[in-house]
């Protein structure tokens, strides 16, 4: 850890997923505790070292009282693979998810809510969009608490172990970059690494905002630094 890090104790949503599981491996490298929301039966999929606590991340109830002392919650929790045709899945797992964890943040007395929504505005994925910027809206009415600080963090796509189709689109991406008229929806759709994300969400958690009047949004060309120097 560097600056004004400190050892952080943070409370996972998510933590056996694509996202989840390296941001646990790398909190714990760095010296934090985590602590991990999982299904019953789903502990084995944690790294080992973590502490877990049994419940159902779409029922703030089931967990709420879990999530102290934690200074930190991490919701990574949402549809694998997310595509057009997941809709329905977006509506029942997505958003209750999402204002679950914000729920169970305002619950615990959290100083710290880390969520990981969806680049935005985009020609597709509305349905995805929809979900994830209802949550996005929900911790910004959250924010208006006098301790709750909030980072998003919006990524398109996070190219990764089974996820590295999108590197075919890397030529369409470097063009669309350079022509005037496609530049900004080129950086703000832009793909990032697993390790730029796992990164990324490192530095959100060890360097909280100050500011708890709204949330901090970094956008693709932020996630895309990963650590700051």
């Amino acid at each position: 850890m560097s600056g004004n890090a400190r050892r952080r104790h943070v409370f996972v949503t998510g933590g056996t997923g694509y996202i989840g599981r390296a941001l646990i491996d790398a909190l714990l490298a760095r010296g934090h505790i985590v602590r991990a929301l999982v299904r019953s039966g789903g502990s084995a999929r944690l790294p080992p070292g973590v502490e877990f606590i049994v419940g159902n991340a779409l029922d703030a109830s089931s967990y709420a009282r879990e999530v102290a002392p934690a200074d930190t919650l991490v919701q990574l929790v949402g549809t694998p693979h997310p595509g057009p045709g997941k809709t329905e899945q977006f509506r029942r797992v997505d958003l209750p998810s999402g204002l679950a964890a914000v729920d169970a943040a305002l619950a615990g007395r959290v100083k710290h809510l880390v969520y990981v929504s969806v680049a935005q505005p985009a020609p597709v994925m509305k349905p995805y969009i929809l979900a994830r910027s209802a949550v996005e809206s929900r911790i910004r009415e959250a924010c208006g608490q006098a301790w709750l600080s909030a980072t998003i963090l919006r990524p398109w796509y996070v190219v990764g172990p089974g996820h590295r189709w999108p590197v075919l689109l890397t030529p369409v991406y470097a063009l669309a970059r350079r022509l005037p008229w496609t530049r900004e929806g080129a950086r703000r759709l832009g793909l990032v690494t697993q390790a730029q994300m796992i990164g990324a969400l490192v530095e959100a958690i060890e360097h909280p905002p100050d500011d708890v009047t709204g949330p901090r949004v970094w956008e693709v060309p932020r996630i895309a630094q990963g650590r700051a120097p």
